[in-house]
């Protein structure tokens, strides 16, 4: 039976998976409409297709944020105060994004909406890409001290293996938005997004392996959870292989389903790797931050869990009725104001 530590651990592992696969898409969507898009009106049709999604999307990531807050205080802090001006790029792109949704239709100026488009483009790239960096360091390794103090440069956090991580997850988000494209518009649009996806699986399975091997020769995890691990590689190698079957054969819901699995995989494989840890330092591993010295009191995890399993099925509910009421495709023919 799992300790109130270890479920509070798998929790917030669940919430940021579910962030990935569900945010993953938003972001590829986003990033898709300065490329594949040839006019205004399907770079609104695009748009348009993940409105009614995108906000709810990220809060699970306010959650997961906000869950490791109350469960590991101590992992929060450190966390926040070493990655502080990622984390404010991040938001701030976010928040770019967020407002450029809503502000783009409001003016027929090419001008104001290729600024908009822009911040919607940046918005959808950085934050995956500093979140991977940010996670690929965690299993890396960082100089967190004995008072679990980080004091990280600029290359502890930004080297080859974080920023190969980075442009894998990019891109990966990019092949999901790209397969949720093909679940939610039609005609020439979604036939140029399911070829694009199509082509842009060679590169991603490089970056797939790159990154593996670099892991395994640059981090300890399989050293920790070798088995597991290999068997969740052996699943994501099984899952990227029949997102492309389905695509050829235009199964566009099960290649969407294949790539999410790619996405969810890779970031189990981050949380079973780090186990019992839940962050390495690279000065020693007695100072590593783990689900016992990071974890708030017993008490605290009793109520919250208490909680959070008392409101979390009214949470997933309406998100799985906001999936079901606006599960039709998108049209051009339509002029939502996005």
């Amino acid at each position: 039976m799992l300790s109130l530590n270890e479920l509070w651990f798998v929790l917030i592992a669940v919430l940021f998976i579910g962030f990935f696969f569900l945010e993953g898409f938003d972001f590829g969507v986003g990033m898709e409409t300065q490329f594949l898009a040839k006019n205004d009106t399907e770079r609104r049709v695009l748009i348009n297709s993940i409105g009614p999604f995108w906000d709810a999307n990220e809060v699970w990531l306010l959650t997961g944020a906000g869950a490791m807050f109350a469960a590991f205080p101590n992992w929060y802090a450190t966390l926040f105060s070493g990655f502080y001006i990622p984390f404010v790029f991040a938001l701030l792109a976010l928040i770019a994004r967020g407002v450029a949704f809503e502000f783009r239709g409001k003016r027929d100026s090419l001008a104001w909406k290729r600024t908009w488009d822009a911040c919607i483009f940046f918005g959808s790239f950085l934050p995956p890409f500093l979140l991977a960096v940010v996670f690929a360091s965690f299993i890396k390794g960082l100089p967190i001290d004995g008072d679990m103090q980080m004091y990280a440069g600029f290359f502890d956090i930004v080297n080859v293996y974080t920023v190969v991580a980075g442009i894998t997850v990019v891109l990966l988000c990019l092949v999901h938005g790209l397969m949720f494209t093909t679940l939610r518009t039609v005609g020439d649009l979604q036939v140029r997004a399911r070829k694009l996806a199509q082509k842009l699986l060679f590169p991603l399975a490089a970056l797939l392996v790159a990154f593996v091997i670099m892991t395994y020769y640059m981090t300890d995890v399989f050293e920790q959870r070798g088995a597991l691990l290999l068997v969740l590689v052996i699943l994501g190698i099984a899952a990227f292989v029949l997102s492309g079957y389905f695509m050829t054969k235009k199964k566009d819901s099960w290649a969407f389903g294949m790539t999410g699995a790619v996405m969810a995989l890779s970031v189990l494989s981050i949380f079973v790797g780090l186990f019992p840890r839940v962050m390495i330092s690279s000065i020693d591993e007695a100072f590593n931050l783990t689900i016992t010295n990071a974890a708030s009191g017993q008490y605290s995890l009793k109520v919250m869990s208490i909680v959070a399993l008392t409101l979390l099925p009214f949470v997933l509910g309406y998100q799985i009725w906001s999936y079901f009421i606006f599960h039709k495709r998108v049209h051009e023919k339509e002029h939502l104001e996005y």
